[in-house]
């Protein structure tokens, strides 16, 4: 059974793909302005990835090598660690394919319903990942646990 301090970590771990999944509820933020409140637990990602110059890389290469990579790290932060970043990867990814096939849709129907979807996709994973890391369990995501499992 992972420690608290352990469990908050893990919880804090997931932070990072939650503040880059922010970007996909723009609208969603404008129409509905009590929505934002799901964005305050991303704040101190936010400013640590715009003060620091490459801040989101030395964020991703300190968590790696610190955490994944660091064989002294209990197995439940380590697998925390690498899931989550690798959910972050899946948003860059999604995010590069968003902006370059629907950016030249502008700001349609389609286009804020495809983004308002995936900001609630995104929220219903990670509040998984923070609920399953409360109760001192690993979050097992189809696909992504066992890509992480296979790393570790």
């Amino acid at each position: 059974m992972p420690s608290l301090g352990e469990r908050i970590l893990g919880i804090l771990l997931y932070l990072i793909p939650w503040a880059d999944s922010l970007k996909f509820g723009n609208h969603l933020f404008i129409k509905y302005p009590y929505t934002q409140i799901i964005q305050i637990p991303a704040i101190p990602i936010i400013i640590i990835e715009r003060l620091i110059p490459f801040g989101n890389f030395l964020l991703f290469l300190l968590i790696f090598i610190g955490l994944v990579r660091n064989s002294k790290v209990s197995y439940f932060l380590r697998f925390n660690a690498l899931q989550s970043l690798l959910i972050n990867i899946g948003i860059i990814i999604v995010s590069f394919i968003f902006d370059i096939l629907f950016n030249p849709f502008g700001n349609s129907l389609i286009i804020r319903t495809f983004s308002s979807t995936l900001l609630i996709s995104l929220f219903s994973i990670i509040t998984y990942c923070v609920w399953s890391c409360t109760q001192g369990n690993e979050p097992n995501l189809p696909g992504i646990s066992q890509a992480t499992k296979i790393q570790l």
